[in-house]
């Protein structure tokens, strides 16, 4: 299996804060990757990483056979869109305009605003339901809305890796079913998307290759069906949970266990559950 994006060894900090330590993984090419794990376990330290906002204090990361500090960064944004955990739109700027800037990568001296860019950001927008709101300003926007938006600028780019930090946060339960439709569908059409996700049954259902970490390491990767137990979900989360196959895409469904309803006491004294 070839792999246009790994880490190699990398020890990843924030200042003195250590969060993973001589930490190795490789993406497959063209794989609808997905990374789950407990919050602060380093799963968004690594996107950063992979995407090169963060550089590792030790070992390297390697794009397309190169470590990634060696492109100029507008290299680095033909071959790769990064959406972050949190963004922030410059005041005052239109969903048009912000998707808009995916573009930039492609622009140069030689090459300006073409036909090419039109077609890219009105695909972008169809393909995130936001053209009808394309000349609304972001802050008149949803939480909702403004992540659709955010979305459709990293698409906009046209790369063929795609790196998404919770892609599904602020989206009700039909966008984020909806996105992950989308990205499963550029996954089927061959682009590489890397995905941090807090659902695991999302994760499950949607991943080629899922990744498990726990305090700044990998505790598990491979297909959801062959690493998802219930040794593995208590083991990264702390989470009892019996584990059943989806009924509709027969991946591992993850049920909580939770814990038992108290008893209620009935007037006459009889018990019976919650």
């Amino acid at each position: 299996m070839s792999h246009r994006l790994q880490a190699d060894g990398v020890t990843l900090r924030y200042e003195r804060r250590l969060v993973s330590a001589e930490l190795s993984v490789a993406i497959p090419e063209g794989s609808f990757t997905v990374i789950i794990g407990p919050n602060a376990c380093g799963k968004s330290t690594l996107l950063r990483a992979l995407s090169r906002l963060l550089a590792p204090s030790a070992g390297r990361v390697v794009l397309d056979g190169r470590s990634i500090g060696e492109f100029p960064a507008k290299e680095v944004a033909r071959r790769l869109g990064l959406l972050p955990q949190s963004s922030v739109a410059p005041d005052a700027i239109t969903v048009a305009d912000l998707v808009a800037r995916g573009r930039y990568p492609h622009q140069s001296f030689l090459r300006q605003w073409s036909e090419a860019d039109e077609k890219a950001v009105a695909a972008a927008l169809e393909a995130t339901h936001m053209t009808d709101l394309s000349d609304r300003l972001m802050d008149e926007l949803s939480g909702g809305q403004r992540q659709r938006a955010w979305i459709a600028m990293v698409l906009a780019q046209e790369t063929p890796i795609l790196l998404l930090d919770e892609p599904t946060t602020f989206l009700d339960i039909a966008h984020q079913i909806e996105l992950l439709d989308l990205l499963a569908d550029l996954h089927r059409q061959g682009r590489t998307v890397v995905a941090v996700l807090h659902d695991l049954n999302h994760a499950c259902r949607y991943a080629s290759h899922l990744i498990a970490m726990k305090d700044g390491a990998i505790v598990a990767e491979g297909k959801a069906v062959e690493i998802v137990t219930e040794e593995l979900v208590e083991t990264v989360f702390g989470l009892p949970s019996v584990i059943i196959a989806d009924p509709v895409s027969s991946t591992p469904l993850v049920i909580p266990k939770g814990r038992p309803a108290p008893a209620i006491h009935t007037p006459d004294g009889r018990k019976q559950s919650a």
